[in-house]
């Protein structure tokens, strides 16, 4: 492979802000699946992620298509989605990545994955991360204006009153907000120079557990729940992201729901459930994570910040704002979550 631009190339980032802004932008839908640089160079194709490492081997009908539809010799920014009914399915994109060719060719054929392409870095033998970024997006209408599914062109406005009714509406979609990126910026890697706005959301949830931080005996995570209709509770996800000293504190605080002897719990006994936040596997990223939780009597309540659901969990990792004392914990329920109306995949490419 021989490019004006080689991998690995970490992609250009962007900083959160919390309205669309005005101003001298291009804004386009944020895309909810694996950020991807394509490098391609006649039959050579290299699939590129945010941490450098090659997605090339888990997504070969993705390889093809960039070999049917892309330039001959080019690099595309874009991103690997898994589109199912009208929406995005995330948690169908994890499961591509797996250790086993034989696996990954039958995902290929049974949850084959798209790219949707939204920047283009070279084309030929020019780079073009210098040029402006409404120029860029000219060339690249210009380079896939024949793209067919599963190859994708995001859509793009410079009106900001279309980029907020985008970010009401497409939410239904799977899609994550909107981004705004500076018409005259270049391409600068691993720089936060586009602008993002995501949903926002609270939900009061049980706390029923914590995770050790890996730095030492500090809590690392906050463990949460929500009952279902059934009336069990249900693992959603985790707070994370305190400062040290605040991980300290919370040691203190949350002394006070550890298990007596003989107390039971409702994610002991069920530890390999799907309600249950362990996992003998790990994690999918890091195989030598440790998932294991240290159990807490599920009365306390915590109000926490997340974007969007994903199935019955928070798609990210929440924040939390703080501990709610007045709430009573049978009361965190997933009644109380605020969900999007489903719009069609099909029209947010079709914009």
């Amino acid at each position: 492979m021989d490019l004006p631009v080689m991998p690995p190339v970490k992609p250009m980032l962007a900083k959160a802000v919390p309205d669309v802004p005005d101003g001298d932008y291009l804004y386009e839908p944020k895309w909810d699946g694996f950020r991807c640089i394509v490098f391609r160079d006649g039959d050579e194709v290299e699939l590129g992620s945010r941490n450098e490492k090659p997605l090339t081997r888990y997504f070969p009908e993705v390889v093809e298509a960039v070999k049917a539809q892309l330039p001959e010799r080019c690099v595309v920014d874009g991103e690997i989605v898994i589109a199912a009914g009208k929406g995005l399915d995330f948690e169908a994109l994890l499961q591509r990545i797996h250790p086993a060719d034989s696996r990954v060719r039958m995902l290929a054929e049974t949850t084959p994955a798209g790219f949707v392409a939204f920047d283009l870095l070279a084309l030929g033998d020019e780079s073009l991360v210098e040029r402006p970024q409404a120029e860029r997006r000219q060339l690249l209408e210009q380079a896939l204006g024949r793209a067919e599914p599963p190859v994708h062109l995001t859509p793009v406005t410079t009106d900001p009153a279309v980029a907020r009714e985008w970010f009401t509406v497409f939410e239904g979609a799977g899609l994550d907000g909107v981004i705004a990126k500076p018409a005259t910026g270049a391409y600068v890697p691993d720089k936060r120079t586009m602008l993002k706005v995501k949903h926002a959301r609270t939900a009061d949830c049980v706390v029923g557990g914590y995770r050790w931080h890996k730095s030492g005996p500090v809590v690392g995570s906050l463990v949460l729940g929500l009952y279902d209709d059934e009336g069990r509770l249900q693992h959603v996800g985790v707070a994370a992201s305190f400062p040290m000293a605040r991980r300290k504190q919370l040691v203190e605080e949350l002394e006070p729901y550890l298990l007596g002897d003989g107390e039971e719990h409702p994610w002991l006994g069920e530890a390999m459930s799907e309600r249950a936040p362990t996992s003998s596997a790990g994690s999918r990223w890091n195989s030598g994570k440790d998932l294991s939780f240290v159990p807490l009597r599920p009365e306390l309540v915590a109000e926490v910040a997340y974007d969007h659901m994903e199935g019955a969990r928070f798609r990210h990792t929440a924040q939390l704002r703080h501990f709610r004392p007045d709430r009573d914990a049978a009361s965190c329920t997933y009644a109380q979550l605020d969900r999007p109306v489903l719009f069609d995949l099909a029209s947010v490419l079709g914009a």
